[in-house]
């Protein structure tokens, strides 16, 4: 069964996680990645704990399927090669500081010149020009910058940074879709064309909620903590023995509750009528669902409030995620069998596409393992041009 992206070439010219989240997307929908790295070291994310017989098990997540050369973009040889390859590429992806790859001369009007159906696609910390383009660009600065740490908190306390990438993450997807786009837009011009994401306008565009206050009302959001913005109850609430999500916004969910908590008079209470009364009384409604939640254990009330189709989960830990029935059911972590170092355990491919599926078919390359295969491919590639 042929992939979604077969024949489809990727030139990943990418560091560390928002770049090659990218061109691990489409290497699991079956792009041919060629990861360019430097030979003294390569990807920096190779050195990243935790390791696995000395590799880093985080570099191996997000650059399988792909294949590795080595290049010194300082050597005047190497950079010929990376020049061919780019002119045999359908997708370019680089993640370096705004304007590097120019001096080099290998800068998008640079490589247009050699291929013009070639999509180039720039990931940067604040975007390709104004007065920020040449800050460097780390998912900490990002968060800090898009709004999203100041939201993320205590209402009172200090701004928390997410503990998850997801300003990277988040640019990485973003391209990929932008990548997608592109190649549609040639199907019907024949024509590439360059895109710049920035890891700023990625945690800018999860902000809906703020933003849509914001340019409503010309006022800075409040920081909520818990709450929602705009639902209520809708957060986390600690239980006799855990904690569970609950989400009753909506005034038959909210009926439901408080039947199950023995607190039937709050669907009546005009404080609590609406959603919108909800939401201006959340202090004042939570610390009252909150004293009752706390006098049972998780799975009392997660059996009650799921009867009842009130929606309503526990707080699973990364580990507990993985091995929950739902994530088994759904084949979230994938197995595959390596020649040389036999079953590999990693995260299956997000998208799922039923006539062309996601898969992972190969492990993470060493530092510059398919040299010699992609200058053998290279090689054919242009002799068959020739030809």
């Amino acid at each position: 069964m042929n992939t979604a992206l077969d024949g489809l070439v990727v030139l990943d010219l990418t560091n560390f996680l928002s770049g090659p989240y990218c061109t691990m997307l489409l290497a699991d929908m079956g792009a041919d990645v060629i990861k360019v790295e430097r030979p003294d070291g390569g990807d920096d994310a190779r050195r990243m704990p935790p390791f696995v017989d000395g590799r880093s098990a985080c570099f191996a997540v997000w650059n399988r399927n792909k294949r590795s050369i080595t290049l010194d973009l300082k050597k005047p040889e190497d950079l010929a090669v990376l020049r061919r390859l780019a002119a045999r590429a359908d997708v370019l992806v680089e993640n370096f500081r705004p304007g590097t790859l120019g001096r080099a001369g290998l800068g998008y009007a640079d490589v247009k010149a050699l291929n013009p159906r070639l999509i180039y696609a720039s990931i940067s910390g604040f975007g390709q020009d104004g007065p920020w383009a040449g800050h460097g660009g780390l998912d900490m600065m990002a968060q800090a910058m898009s709004g999203l740490m100041y939201g993320n908190g205590p209402p009172d306390g200090e701004p928390y940074r997410l503990p998850i990438a997801v300003t990277d993450v988040t640019a990485g997807m973003f391209t990929c879709v932008a990548v997608l786009g592109a190649l549609a837009a040639r199907a019907r011009t024949n024509e590439g064309q360059y895109i710049d994401q920035s890891l700023l306008e990625a945690g800018l565009a999860l902000g809906v909620y703020e933003a849509a206050h914001v340019l409503t009302h010309g006022t800075r959001p409040e920081r909520l903590g818990q709450r929602h913005r705009a639902s209520a109850p809708y957060r986390v609430f600690r239980t006799e023995d855990g904690w569970i999500t609950l989400g009753a916004a909506k005034n038959k969910f909210f009926k439901e509750l408080t039947r199950i908590i023995g607190l039937p008079e709050l669907a009546a209470d005009p404080r609590f009528a609406n959603n919108p009364d909800r939401v201006a009384r959340n202090d004042e409604l939570n610390a009252i669902i909150q004293e009752r939640l706390a006098t049972r254990p998780s799975a009392h009330w997660l059996a009650e409030l799921g009867a009842a189709g009130v929606p309503s989960e526990p707080v699973l830990s990364y580990d507990e995620a993985l091995a929950h029935p739902q994530g088994r059911a759904r084949k979230v972590v994938a197995e595959f069998t390596d020649p040389e170092r036999g079953v590999i355990r990693t995260l299956a491919p997000p998208v799922r596409l039923s006539g062309t599926p996601a898969a992972v078919r190969r492990r993470a390359p060493d530092l510059g393992e398919h040299g010699a295969e992609i200058m053998a491919w290279l090689d054919a590639q242009e002799r068959a041009a020739a030809e």
